[in-house]
């Protein structure tokens, strides 16, 4: 089964979080490269995964397979 990581941005838009299949948030991040690098690593150790990059309205920008 392929697991699923999501960045997205936080509700005051001054950070980014990563969640794990769309349930709660593990990690804050003020930048938004920093959150992306860090859900590729974790997605990376836990292969098979996806990471989803999400813009401000919840919307898929892109998608990396690992």
């Amino acid at each position: 089964m392929v697991k699923e990581y999501s960045v997205v941005q936080n509700k005051d838009k001054n950070g980014w979080y990563i969640k794990i299949e769309d349930i709660a948030p593990t990690d804050f991040f003020e930048d938004f490269d920093s959150a992306v690098s860090k859900a590729e690593e974790i997605a990376k150790k836990n292969s098979p995964s996806k990471v989803l990059i999400l813009d401000q309205d919840d919307n898929v920008q892109e998608e990396r397979s690992f």
